[in-house]
Order: C-alpha cells, then sequence, then structure tokens
C-alpha cells in the first residue's frame, strides 16, 4: 500500500473517528492534528462555516507538511437546529440542553471537506476566501453537496479545493432519563451536535436523509471526487 508512487494523504485531525474513515480508501495516511481559529460570523450560510473551518484547518497544518508530494485533508461539522448553529458542548449542561432540542426532530448536518496539494506550485496563500459562490469550477453531488476549485497551479492543475455535503437527521423521542445515561457514558461531549451516530448515540437516530459518513464526520464520496482531481484513486493503488 506504501508505494512511494501513490500521493499521501496528511489528515489535520486527530479525531479517530475521521482517521477510521479515512484509512477506509486504502491510502498512504499520516496525521497532523491541527489548530485553527473556528470562530466564524454569525451571517455565515452553514455551507461556508463548514467549508472555510475545514480549509483553515488543512491550512493551520502547511508548515509542519514540508514540501513533499501530499495531500492536506481538512473536515469540519456542525449540526443545525431551526438556523442554530450547535457546536461541541461545553460541558454536561450544555450538552444536556442540545439532546433535549434534538429528541422528537429533525435537524441538518453539514460537513466540509477541503484539499491542498503539496509540491509543484505550493504557495501558503493559493487561496482566496470561501464564500458561498465561491471557485471558478463548482461540481455538485447531486443533492448530497459540491466542491469548488478555489486555486490552480500554473499548468492548470487543482491545488486547492472546498467543498460540503448536507444531511438531515432524525431523532425519536427521547426520556429525560436516556439523555441523563446518555451523557455519563461521555460520548456526546465532544462531538457536534453532542451525540455520535457511529456509538451508542445511534439508538436515538430515527432516519436519516443523506449520507451517513457525513454525520460520521468525513464524507468519504465527496472526498473521492475531489482526490480524482488530484489523479489520486483508491482503486489504482498497490
Amino acid at each position: 500500500m506504501n508505494d512511494n508512487s501513490i500521493t499521501p494523504i496528511i489528515l489535520a485531525s486527530g479525531s479517530p473517528r475521521r482517521r477510521e474513515l479515512l484509512s477506509l480508501l486504502g491510502l498512504p495516511l499520516e496525521v497532523i492534528p491541527s489548530e485553527a481559529d473556528e470562530s466564524f460570523p454569525p451571517e455565515w450560510e452553514p455551507e461556508r462555516i463548514v467549508s472555510e473551518l475545514a480549509l483553515r484547518k488543512a491550512e493551520a497544518v502547511l508548515p509542519l507538511a514540508g514540501e513533499r508530494d501530499a495531500i492536506i485533508v481538512g473536515s469540519d461539522t456542525i449540526v443545525v437546529l431551526d438556523g442554530r448553529v450547535l457546536g461541541k458542548p461545553v460541558d454536561a449542561e450544555d450538552s444536556r440542553a442540545m439532546l433535549a432540542a434534538l429528541q422528537g426532530r429533525s435537524h441538518k448536518v453539514y460537513t466540509g471537506v477541503a484539499c491542498i496539494k503539496l509540491g509543484d506550485g505550493r504557495n501558503d496563500t493559493l487561496r482566496p476566501e470561501v464564500t458561498d459562490n465561491s471557485g471558478s469550477q463548482s461540481v455538485r453531488l447531486g443533492d448530497l453537496g459540491q466542491y469548488s476549485v478555489l486555486s490552480e497551479s500554473p499548468d492548470g492543475e487543482p491545488v486547492v479545493m472546498a467543498g460540503y455535503t448536507e444531511s438531515k437527521v432524525t431523532f425519536r423521542p427521547m426520556s429525560e432519563e436516556e439523555i441523563e445515561d446518555y451523557i455519563k457514558t461521555g460520548e456526546p461531549l465532544d462531538k457536534a451536535g453532542s451525540y455520535g451516530i457511529q456509538g451508542i448515540g445511534s439508538v436515538f437516530v430515527e432516519k436519516i436523509e443523506g449520507d451517513f459518513y457525513s454525520v460520521m464526520g468525513l464524507p468519504l464520496n465527496l472526498l473521492y471526487q475531489m482526490l480524482l482531481k488530484y489523479n489520486v484513486c483508491p482503486f489504482k493503488i498497490g
């Protein structure tokens, strides 16, 4: 698998679940946890929030990545209920409030993915700020989401890309006791929206419309399409 001709992936995240998902592609993988500013103006739409934060995370590891041939991948996930962004809970009380608001209702999950190609044409200031309609080349993935090429090398090859997916998750009604017991597991305390769909939190999910992996934290279908733009295909390794 670790053939030198295969472009390695640098995951700009310390998330075990994102590493687990990315490893499914079978590409050479390195993890460099990212420390990026995750603040954003209140007027930003969810699509822009996750695309921009994913790109910030990827850019934050540029100084540590060196000038080798590699692709940095950043990702960010938010939960949106009634137009309000639910990030990671600050404490158990915040987690309790989020779960009480989500139970018995549907909400949106947005996950952003950004890729930066290192090597020829690399420049630390390659991309413009992500906007709602950014990118000269936007590609849609049906109703799931889209990505844009934000900058190219002098020979027209994509260097920086960013995109997002949108999914809808419906929770069944939850009792106060269930919420308390779930919080005691510790699982929801470091998750956007205060739940982990890949863990025991899955028992509260009634329905998903969209992509399971996006809700989990890394839309492999979107990332696959972006990697193909770099001529990196998981099916052509080994």
